[in-house]
């Protein structure tokens, strides 16, 4: 990626940093040159590799996103790590030994990814220097090359075999190796644009990633090129729990670098991605009918007041249908998500300024994308109350907490929910929610009404607002006095 000469606050960076139970910096200092940004675009990437390396952290690294940034503003995330050309590669390690040493396919997924996602550099068509460093784990040695800016010489023979071999190690420890197509860059940029902008995207506030849901990825290989990569690839991780399948965006019609006028085979049913094996736990991968993006979208509202909802893609499995990741036995209950996530953006977009009008038409837009799929206006009022084996997820919004100037969220009960402050609500919603999951054990409906309940709260202004609609959506009222209860409340 892309310099450009501003000086600038790093204030997304800021919270990123303060966000961390390892936060030592007060502040970022201002620099003189500012890499065009793009280390947001893979966001659920990210999201997840910060969640791990956030379980030990020894080297006190600030966040996931300085290991994707140019060595200016990376220095100020390093923690210990003092060869910034390997501090991606030393994020991407921790976080994948913890999640190894808790044997979650997940965790160990966004990991890799992570480890092989283009780095800024200095202008259009610049190559990253190379880490010389070994890493702890195999796993991440043998992703030692990295996706390189796309109008570099060479760039795309280097970005295929990066996205090969990535396929083999997510393969290796149980997970899905179509993830490795999500792990590409964008289209080449021009060498003499002044701007150095290229062609990236940045946006720190969708979950799953610009460059998927603005559709501006650019394949490495074909799907059936990783599914040939990662067949009779032995699997070294064995009794895993979790998982992350490619299933977060639908990849028809992208193109494929080197490929002019390409398109993906992967939704016509004819590109035979696996031919039935179901080696890798990926078995018909690339079908029609597979468990990964390449499904059909089922999801036909076409309103697109602060954007399209996301697609509800319908594969096969016990959880067929998915939107931005997140997997949904029944499809009502998909659409339903795909309908709210389109409100929340649309809601973030009024608020912003950048549509006119009253958050009043994001909820009409809202009612009429509901109706459509045939389910009824949502209210959200008390929701699921078991916890599993954990007792109050509810989040509070208050002074005093320790190494903060200002008010922060955290998790009520330090007990079951034990993670730092953060200045946005996201980071401790997410790790609630994962919690509820993982070791919590709670019931599936508990874990979609916590997701809800984050998607809305990351919606909300950031204050105790977030935390009411998170408390109201979740467990049906406040947390201890910090929030005033609701007895209804749309997702805004």
């Amino acid at each position: 990626m892309k310099y450009q000469t501003i000086a600038f606050a790093t204030s997304t960076l800021v919270g990123l940093v303060a966000a961390s139970p390892y936060h030592r910096h007060h502040h970022l200092r201002r620099v003189s040159k500012r890499e065009v940004p793009q280390e947001h675009s893979h966001e659920i990437f990210l999201n997840i590799t910060r969640e791990f390396l956030n379980k030990e952290n020894p080297k006190a690294i600030a966040d996931p996103v300085f290991g994707l940034l140019g060595d200016a503003a990376a220095k100020t995330g390093a923690g210990q790590v003092t060869n910034l050309a390997c501090l991606q590669q030393e994020t991407a390690d921790q976080a994948f030994t913890n999640a190894k040493a808790a044997k979650d396919i997940r965790g160990m997924s966004a990991a890799l990814v992570y480890q092989t996602l283009e780095r800024n550099t200095a202008g259009v068509g610049v190559n990253s220097a190379a880490c010389t460093d070994k890493p702890v784990n195999a796993e991440i040695a043998a992703l030692s090359k990295k996706h390189q800016d796309p109008a570099a010489d060479g760039a795309a023979a280097n970005n295929k075999e990066v996205a090969l071999a990535l396929a083999k190690q997510l393969a290796a420890v149980g997970g899905d190796p179509m993830l490795a197509l999500e792990s590409g860059t964008f289209a080449p940029g021009d060498k003499s644009d002044t701007t150095f902008k290229g062609l990236s995207c940045d946006t720190d506030t969708d979950p799953t990633g610009c460059i998927f849901t603005e559709k501006k990825l650019v394949l490495d290989a074909t799907p059936d090129e990783i599914t040939a990569a990662a067949k009779g690839v032995t699997q070294t991780v064995t009794g895993g729990t979790g998982e992350l399948k490619a299933t977060h965006i639908d990849i028809t019609g992208l193109a494929v670098a080197g490929q002019t006028g390409a398109q993906t085979q992967a939704n016509n049913g004819t590109a035979g991605g696996n031919n039935g094996n179901n080696s890798n736990n990926n078995g018909n991968a690339n079908s029609g009918n597979a468990n990964t993006g390449s499904g059909n979208n089922v999801q036909t509202f076409t309103g697109s007041l602060g954007g399209a909802p996301p697609p509800v893609i319908q594969s096969s499995g016990d959880r067929p249908f998915s939107v931005n990741g997140d997997t949904f036995v029944g499809k009502g209950a998909a659409l339903g998500r795909s309908c709210d996530v389109q409100h929340n953006a649309c809601a973030r977009a009024v608020n912003s300024g950048q549509l006119d009008g009253e958050v009043s038409q994001c909820d009409e837009q809202n009612t009429q994308c509901r109706a459509q799929a045939n389910l009824r206006k949502r209210f959200f009022k008390r929701q699921a109350t078991d916890f599993g084996s954990c007792s109050d997820p509810s989040v509070v919004f208050k002074d005093g907490l320790p190494d903060r100037q200002a008010a922060a969220f955290i998790a009520n009960n330090q007990g079951d929910f034990n993670h730092g402050s953060a200045q946005k609500i996201g980071i401790i919603a997410g790790f609630i929610c994962q919690r509820l999951s993982d070791s919590c054990k709670a019931p599936a409906a508990t874990i979609e009404s916590c997701n809800k309940a984050q998607t809305a709260a990351v919606a909300a202004t950031q204050d105790e607002t977030a935390a009411n609609v998170f408390n109201s959506m979740l467990i049906g009222g406040s947390a201890s006095g910090n929030v005033t209860a609701r007895g209804e409340l749309r997702l805004h």
